[in-house]
């Protein structure tokens, strides 16, 4: 007989708990939500150009003009062209 009471008594306990605990997540405010950042703004394709003496591709902005070519560097403006 006392078997049967401490099963009872038992699944009254889990039953109180799970309700108890169904209870306070009903209760709970949804999670934080981080704001979302706007999309990065998009950036102007640069054009390129290619260096008269190595052959090498590099942004037009960065070349050295010297005698109406573009160079990679300023090491390269005092070799010959290609």
């Amino acid at each position: 007989m006392t078997r049967i009471l401490f099963w009872i008594a038992l699944v009254v306990l889990i039953g109180m708990a799970l309700r108890a605990k169904l209870k306070k997540m009903s209760n709970q405010q949804p999670p934080f939500r981080q704001p979302q950042r706007p999309p990065e703004p998009v950036r102007e394709i640069e054009s390129m150009t290619q260096c008269a003496h190595c052959g090498l591709h590099f942004p037009a902005s960065e070349a050295v003009h010297a005698d109406g070519h573009d160079y990679c560097s300023p090491g390269h403006v005092r070799l010959p062209p290609k």
